[in-house]
């Protein structure tokens, strides 16, 4: 399988909390688009210094992590980040890898939307087809 890439926006998810709560304008949300690295093998979303700032999240804590090379160390974790990808979205924290050149978007948000990587097509696609069917009135 090649390697596949998604665009994704990534927006603060405290800051839409506090748009439902008439604290912020929608047009205060900070967010950013993204071409994200689809990595089945990464566990969250990782994302750089830059975005952090970009998106004005907050260092929440550390996790420890192993990267591709075996790399093994404590990464920061930032407060909820909204993941959207077409009409899909969740929420998750993200690790702050320094240095960091690509957004990686890992398997617990891609489950998380009902996404697939097909590896024919080199794309993501919904895991149940691609319409999101709301079964809640």
């Amino acid at each position: 399988m090649g390697t596949v890439y998604a665009e994704i926006t990534l927006k603060n998810a405290g800051d839409k909390i506090r748009v439902r709560d008439g604290t912020i304008l929608e047009k205060d949300v900070r967010g950013t688009t993204v071409r994200a690295l689809v990595d089945t093998g990464a566990g969250t979303l990782v994302i750089n210094e830059a975005v952090r700032q970009q998106l004005g999240l907050e260092i929440t804590g550390l996790r420890g992590a192993e990267l591709a090379d075996g790399a093994r160390r404590a990464y920061q974790v930032t407060e909820p980040v909204e993941v959207h990808w077409k009409n899909r979205d969740t929420a998750c924290r993200a690790l702050v890898l320094p240095g960091a050149g690509d957004v990686l978007l890992g398997a617990i948000p891609l489950e998380d939307m009902d996404l697939i990587v097909d590896p024919a097509g080199q794309e993501l696609k919904g895991a149940h087809g691609d319409e999101v069917v709301c079964l809640v009135k």
